[in-house]
Protein backbone atom coordinates (compact mmCIF):
# COMPACT_ATOMS: atom_id res chain seq x y z
CA UNK A 1 0.00 0.00 0.00
CA UNK A 2 1.50 3.92 -0.18
CA UNK A 3 1.54 5.72 2.47
CA UNK A 4 -1.05 8.58 1.20
CA UNK A 5 -2.16 5.82 -0.43
CA UNK A 6 -2.83 3.74 2.94
CA UNK A 7 -1.09 2.45 2.37
CA UNK A 8 3.95 -17.45 13.94
CA UNK A 9 5.17 -18.40 14.93
CA UNK A 10 8.86 -17.17 15.51
CA UNK A 11 11.19 -18.54 12.94
CA UNK A 12 13.54 -21.12 12.80
CA UNK A 13 16.37 -20.90 15.31
CA UNK A 14 19.28 -20.12 12.99
CA UNK A 15 21.96 -17.81 14.04
CA UNK A 16 21.06 -14.09 12.76
CA UNK A 17 21.74 -12.97 9.58
CA UNK A 18 22.56 -16.68 8.61
CA UNK A 19 22.14 -17.39 5.06
CA UNK A 20 21.03 -21.23 4.75
CA UNK A 21 19.34 -22.90 1.77
CA UNK A 22 15.57 -23.73 2.37
CA UNK A 23 12.71 -24.95 0.66
CA UNK A 24 9.28 -23.16 1.35
CA UNK A 25 5.60 -24.67 1.08
CA UNK A 26 3.12 -22.60 0.25
CA UNK A 27 1.11 -21.32 -2.38
CA UNK A 28 3.71 -19.28 -4.33
CA UNK A 29 7.03 -20.13 -5.92
CA UNK A 30 10.25 -18.54 -3.21
CA UNK A 31 13.66 -18.17 -3.47
CA UNK A 32 16.01 -21.28 -2.69
CA UNK A 33 18.38 -19.41 -0.67
CA UNK A 34 16.55 -16.57 2.11
CA UNK A 35 18.17 -15.19 4.70
CA UNK A 36 16.37 -16.38 8.12
CA UNK A 37 16.91 -14.57 11.62
CA UNK A 38 16.27 -15.46 15.19
CA UNK A 39 14.47 -12.70 17.61
CA UNK A 40 14.24 -13.13 21.08
CA UNK A 41 13.76 -10.87 22.98
CA UNK A 42 10.38 -9.74 23.24
CA UNK A 43 9.54 -5.85 23.18
CA UNK A 44 6.13 -5.58 22.45
CA UNK A 45 3.43 -7.41 23.61
CA UNK A 46 -0.30 -6.42 22.85
CA UNK A 47 -2.84 -9.05 24.01
CA UNK A 48 -5.85 -6.68 24.55
CA UNK A 49 -6.46 -7.90 27.64
CA UNK A 50 -8.72 -5.08 29.31
CA UNK A 51 -11.83 -4.14 27.90
CA UNK A 52 -12.26 -0.84 26.33
CA UNK A 53 -10.37 1.07 24.33
CA UNK A 54 -6.70 0.19 22.96
CA UNK A 55 -4.14 1.31 25.63
CA UNK A 56 -2.98 4.96 24.88
CA UNK A 57 0.34 4.23 26.05
CA UNK A 58 0.86 2.42 22.38
CA UNK A 59 -1.79 2.94 20.12
CA UNK A 60 -3.12 6.58 18.97
CA UNK A 61 -5.53 7.31 16.02
CA UNK A 62 -6.04 8.65 12.51
CA UNK A 63 -8.86 10.71 12.82
CA UNK A 64 -10.84 11.81 9.43
CA UNK A 65 -10.68 11.51 5.80
CA UNK A 66 -7.41 12.82 4.84
CA UNK A 67 -6.47 14.26 1.90
CA UNK A 68 -8.66 12.81 -1.22
CA UNK A 69 -9.32 9.86 0.85
CA UNK A 70 -5.97 9.38 2.54
CA UNK A 71 -4.38 9.39 -1.16
CA UNK A 72 -6.71 6.45 -2.78
CA UNK A 73 -10.20 8.05 -2.58
CA UNK A 74 -10.93 5.64 0.36
CA UNK A 75 -14.62 6.38 1.69
CA UNK A 76 -14.51 6.12 5.60
CA UNK A 77 -13.86 8.59 7.69
CA UNK A 78 -11.74 7.12 10.40
CA UNK A 79 -12.86 7.68 14.27
CA UNK A 80 -11.77 6.25 17.90
CA UNK A 81 -15.68 5.52 18.50
CA UNK A 82 -16.11 2.57 20.03
CA UNK A 83 -18.57 1.82 17.56
CA UNK A 84 -15.54 1.74 15.28
CA UNK A 85 -12.47 0.75 17.83
CA UNK A 86 -13.22 -1.43 21.02
CA UNK A 87 -11.47 -4.34 22.82
CA UNK A 88 -13.68 -7.32 23.95
CA UNK A 89 -13.29 -10.60 25.43
CA UNK A 90 -9.53 -10.32 24.46
CA UNK A 91 -9.33 -9.33 21.06
CA UNK A 92 -9.19 -5.92 19.47
CA UNK A 93 -12.52 -4.91 17.35
CA UNK A 94 -11.59 -2.54 14.34
CA UNK A 95 -15.01 -2.32 12.81
CA UNK A 96 -16.12 -0.30 9.48
CA UNK A 97 -20.18 0.78 9.60
CA UNK A 98 -22.05 2.03 6.89
CA UNK A 99 -23.31 5.11 8.38
CA UNK A 100 -23.42 8.73 7.18
CA UNK A 101 -20.82 10.57 9.48
CA UNK A 102 -19.22 13.87 8.85
CA UNK A 103 -19.72 13.88 5.09
CA UNK A 104 -18.38 10.17 4.71
CA UNK A 105 -20.85 6.94 3.92
CA UNK A 106 -18.39 5.00 6.09
CA UNK A 107 -16.71 5.09 8.79
CA UNK A 108 -14.14 2.86 10.39
CA UNK A 109 -10.44 3.00 12.54
CA UNK A 110 -7.02 3.44 11.87
CA UNK A 111 -4.44 3.20 14.91
CA UNK A 112 -0.42 3.85 14.80
CA UNK A 113 1.87 3.32 17.26
CA UNK A 114 3.66 6.77 15.82
CA UNK A 115 5.91 8.62 19.16
CA UNK A 116 4.70 6.02 21.39
CA UNK A 117 6.89 2.53 20.14
CA UNK A 118 9.28 2.70 16.42
CA UNK A 119 11.73 0.19 16.35
CA UNK A 120 14.45 -0.57 13.61
CA UNK A 121 15.06 -4.63 13.06
CA UNK A 122 13.29 -7.34 14.17
CA UNK A 123 10.07 -9.74 13.66
CA UNK A 124 6.68 -8.09 13.67
CA UNK A 125 3.62 -9.63 13.89
CA UNK A 126 0.11 -10.27 14.67
CA UNK A 127 -2.82 -12.81 14.90
CA UNK A 128 -5.82 -11.50 12.84
CA UNK A 129 -8.99 -12.51 11.06
CA UNK A 130 -9.92 -11.03 8.07
CA UNK A 131 -13.02 -9.03 7.07
CA UNK A 132 -14.89 -9.60 3.54
CA UNK A 133 -16.59 -8.59 0.56
CA UNK A 134 -16.13 -6.09 -2.31
CA UNK A 135 -14.54 -2.40 -1.59
CA UNK A 136 -13.24 -3.85 1.78
CA UNK A 137 -9.58 -3.31 2.59
CA UNK A 138 -7.60 -4.11 5.75
CA UNK A 139 -4.15 -3.81 6.23
CA UNK A 140 -1.14 -3.96 9.06
CA UNK A 141 1.52 -2.45 8.01
CA UNK A 142 4.73 -0.18 9.21
CA UNK A 143 6.08 3.35 8.26
CA UNK A 144 9.39 5.08 8.83
CA UNK A 145 9.31 7.34 12.19
CA UNK A 146 10.94 10.57 10.08
CA UNK A 147 8.17 10.42 8.10
CA UNK A 148 7.03 14.26 8.94
CA UNK A 149 10.82 15.26 7.86
CA UNK A 150 10.85 13.28 5.18
CA UNK A 151 7.42 12.70 3.29
CA UNK A 152 6.71 9.42 1.89
CA UNK A 153 7.89 7.44 0.11
CA UNK A 154 11.26 8.87 1.54
CA UNK A 155 10.71 7.84 4.64
CA UNK A 156 9.77 4.02 3.78
CA UNK A 157 6.82 1.59 4.38
CA UNK A 158 6.40 -2.24 4.69
CA UNK A 159 3.12 -3.76 3.92
CA UNK A 160 2.99 -6.59 5.94
CA UNK A 161 0.01 -7.72 5.29
CA UNK A 162 -2.92 -6.06 2.56
CA UNK A 163 -5.75 -8.09 1.23
CA UNK A 164 -8.46 -7.24 -1.30
CA UNK A 165 -12.20 -8.22 0.51
CA UNK A 166 -13.55 -9.36 -2.52
CA UNK A 167 -10.31 -12.32 -2.82
CA UNK A 168 -10.14 -13.72 0.08
CA UNK A 169 -8.04 -15.90 -0.18
CA UNK A 170 -4.73 -14.06 -1.31
CA UNK A 171 -2.74 -11.47 0.26
CA UNK A 172 -0.07 -8.72 -0.67
CA UNK A 173 3.22 -8.15 1.26
CA UNK A 174 5.11 -5.19 -0.01
CA UNK A 175 7.82 -2.18 0.57
CA UNK A 176 7.43 1.28 -0.87
CA UNK A 177 10.23 3.86 -1.30
CA UNK A 178 12.12 6.11 -3.63
CA UNK A 179 11.87 4.84 -7.26
CA UNK A 180 9.20 1.67 -6.31
CA UNK A 181 5.79 2.79 -4.86
CA UNK A 182 2.50 3.22 -5.21
CA UNK A 183 1.39 0.87 -8.35
CA UNK A 184 5.31 0.14 -8.62
CA UNK A 185 5.67 -1.25 -5.19
CA UNK A 186 7.89 -4.10 -4.83
CA UNK A 187 5.25 -6.73 -3.98
CA UNK A 188 4.48 -10.70 -4.05
CA UNK A 189 1.06 -12.26 -3.13
CA UNK A 190 0.12 -15.37 -0.88
CA UNK A 191 -2.60 -17.55 -1.76
CA UNK A 192 -4.14 -19.62 1.25
CA UNK A 193 -4.91 -23.07 -0.36
CA UNK A 194 -8.03 -24.25 0.88
CA UNK A 195 -9.17 -22.16 2.87
CA UNK A 196 -10.40 -17.82 3.33
CA UNK A 197 -8.55 -15.49 5.35
CA UNK A 198 -11.92 -14.49 7.15
CA UNK A 199 -13.17 -17.52 8.40
CA UNK A 200 -9.81 -17.82 10.80
CA UNK A 201 -7.11 -16.38 12.50
CA UNK A 202 -3.78 -16.38 10.86
CA UNK A 203 -0.36 -15.01 11.55
CA UNK A 204 0.74 -12.43 9.39
CA UNK A 205 4.69 -11.19 10.02
CA UNK A 206 7.59 -9.78 8.79
CA UNK A 207 11.46 -10.25 9.67
CA UNK A 208 13.63 -7.35 9.29
CA UNK A 209 17.35 -6.67 9.36
CA UNK A 210 19.83 -4.35 7.76
CA UNK A 211 19.61 -6.10 4.38
CA UNK A 212 16.44 -8.24 4.28
CA UNK A 213 12.46 -8.11 4.70
CA UNK A 214 10.92 -11.36 4.96
CA UNK A 215 7.15 -12.18 4.79
CA UNK A 216 5.19 -14.79 6.78
CA UNK A 217 2.07 -16.40 6.79
CA UNK A 218 1.77 -18.47 10.23
CA UNK A 219 5.00 -20.54 9.79
CA UNK A 220 5.59 -19.94 6.16
CA UNK A 221 7.92 -17.71 4.77
CA UNK A 222 7.27 -16.64 1.49
CA UNK A 223 9.13 -13.35 0.45
CA UNK A 224 12.48 -11.93 0.75
CA UNK A 225 12.91 -8.68 0.03
CA UNK A 226 17.10 -6.99 -0.05
CA UNK A 227 18.70 -3.96 -1.29
CA UNK A 228 19.65 -6.26 -4.55
CA UNK A 229 15.88 -6.57 -5.34
CA UNK A 230 15.25 -3.00 -4.84
CA UNK A 231 18.02 -2.38 -7.32
CA UNK A 232 17.08 -5.32 -10.16
CA UNK A 233 13.52 -3.77 -10.29
CA UNK A 234 14.18 -0.26 -10.19
CA UNK A 235 17.49 -0.24 -12.39
CA UNK A 236 19.70 1.12 -10.20
CA UNK A 237 17.37 3.76 -9.38
CA UNK A 238 15.12 3.11 -6.28
CA UNK A 239 16.35 3.79 -2.80
CA UNK A 240 16.73 1.10 0.40
CA UNK A 241 15.60 3.25 3.34
CA UNK A 242 14.92 0.24 5.89
CA UNK A 243 17.43 1.29 8.29
CA UNK A 244 16.25 3.34 10.45
CA UNK A 245 13.38 3.27 13.46
CA UNK A 246 9.23 2.56 11.47
CA UNK A 247 6.14 2.29 13.50
CA UNK A 248 3.02 0.10 13.11
CA UNK A 249 -0.09 0.98 11.67
CA UNK A 250 -3.55 -1.43 11.89
CA UNK A 251 -6.52 -0.01 9.66
CA UNK A 252 -9.74 -1.31 7.87
CA UNK A 253 -10.37 0.98 4.78
CA UNK A 254 -13.75 1.32 3.04
CA UNK A 255 -13.44 1.66 -1.04
CA UNK A 256 -10.76 3.30 -2.85
CA UNK A 257 -8.20 2.71 -5.80
CA UNK A 258 -6.62 -0.32 -4.26
CA UNK A 259 -9.93 -2.72 -4.21
CA UNK A 260 -12.85 -0.35 -5.78
CA UNK A 261 -16.13 0.88 -3.69
CA UNK A 262 -18.15 -1.48 -2.15
CA UNK A 263 -21.14 -2.78 -4.05
CA UNK A 264 -24.66 -3.97 -3.09
CA UNK A 265 -23.44 -7.31 -2.27
CA UNK A 266 -21.00 -5.98 0.36
CA UNK A 267 -22.47 -6.51 3.87
CA UNK A 268 -21.91 -4.20 7.04
CA UNK A 269 -20.52 -4.19 9.33
CA UNK A 270 -16.82 -5.80 8.94
CA UNK A 271 -14.94 -6.25 11.29
CA UNK A 272 -10.77 -7.10 11.44
CA UNK A 273 -10.31 -9.05 14.86
CA UNK A 274 -7.08 -8.78 15.94
CA UNK A 275 -5.84 -11.61 18.55
CA UNK A 276 -2.40 -10.07 19.25
CA UNK A 277 0.60 -7.81 18.13
CA UNK A 278 3.90 -8.58 18.79
CA UNK A 279 7.01 -7.51 18.32
CA UNK A 280 10.68 -9.01 18.84
CA UNK A 281 14.02 -8.00 18.51
CA UNK A 282 17.59 -9.58 18.54
CA UNK A 283 19.54 -10.19 22.06
CA UNK A 284 22.09 -7.96 20.86
CA UNK A 285 20.49 -5.32 19.93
Amino acid sequence: MKYMQIKTIQSVALTYLGVIAMSVISGCETDETQTVATFTNLVLDENFDNDGAPNDQVWGFDIGNGIDGWGNQELQYYTDRPENVTIQNGVLLITAQQESFQGSEYTSARLLTKDKFEQQYGRFEARIRLPFGQGIWPAFWMLGADIDENPWPGAGEIDIMEYRGQNPTVLIGSVHGPGYNGGDAISKEYTLENDRFDTGFHIFGIEWGPDFVNFYVDDVLYNQITPEDVNEETDGEGVWVFNKPFYILMNLAVGGTFVGSPNAETEFPQTMIVDYVRVYKNNAD
